[in-house]
């Protein structure tokens, strides 16, 4: 990197240049996605092509009763030692068959780092439930339905609140966990044999919701 050369500008032709495609496969889910390794591999060229240092650490916070894996990724000039830094969280399951704690610890490690990555170097794997565009197709379908009801009163108005309700208890749990929503379309496969949880009904909306985490451990377990 030349000298004087600011760290956000190392960092955002590093973003500009970096490619890192979905080179593993869940068997699971049956989709595609790119790991933390994926990334990593993919940007250590640049980064010493603009004079920068990767350095990742873990910790482990307590939030409520429970504890997470806090990640945190920094990138630092090597020649003024100015940084940049972004963190992730990622929840421990309660119970991870088949695995040790070190190992479930591993994971959520693992998992943390990944979307502490796609912070930093602005990867955005998909289109979340919880990104504005959702909320605002699910705010217009919403509207459409209210239109409905008021050219053909019914008595699926409480059905409708019951099914916002449930759509927004999901895309909080999907932000609270860190799930995508291609984790979540493949989990509406295997779980309910739907497309996307668009396709669910109210009462499997909120069944996907309450094992969101356990289900997204499964496919952790499975090659996430």
């Amino acid at each position: 990197m030349a000298e004087g050369k600011p760290i956000f500008a190392a960092l955002m032709a590093v973003q500009a240049e970096l490619k890192a495609p979905k080179n593993q496969h869940n068997s699971f889910g049956k989709y595609d996605y790119r790991s933390a390794e994926d990334i990593i591999e993919a940007v250590k060229p640049l980064l010493k092509e603009n004079g920068l240092f990767l350095n990742m650490s873990d910790d482990i916070v307590l939030i409520g009763d429970r504890y997470y894996v806090k990640a945190t990724v920094k990138v630092v000039d090597v020649v003024t030692g100015e940084s940049v830094q972004t963190s992730a969280l990622a929840r421990e399951a309660a119970q991870k068959k088949g695995m040790d704690e070190s190992q479930v610890t591993g994971t959520a490690s693992s998992y943390a780092r990944k979307y502490a990555l796609n912070g930093l170097f602005a990867i955005d794997d998909n289109r979340d439930a919880d990104t504005d565009e959702y909320a605002r197709q699910a705010s217009q379908n919403a509207a459409g339905a209210r239109s409905q009801r008021n050219a053909y009163p019914s008595k699926g108005s409480t059905n409708d609140e019951l099914r916002s309700k449930a759509m927004h208890a999901l895309s909080k749990e999907m932000q609270r966990v860190g799930a995508s929503g291609e984790e979540v379309s493949a989990l509406c496969g295997v779980k309910f044999g739907k497309t996307n949880s668009r396709d669910l009904s109210t009462g499997e909306l909120s069944k996907l919701a309450a094992n969101l985490e356990a289900w997204i451990a499964e496919q952790m377990g499975g090659g996430k």
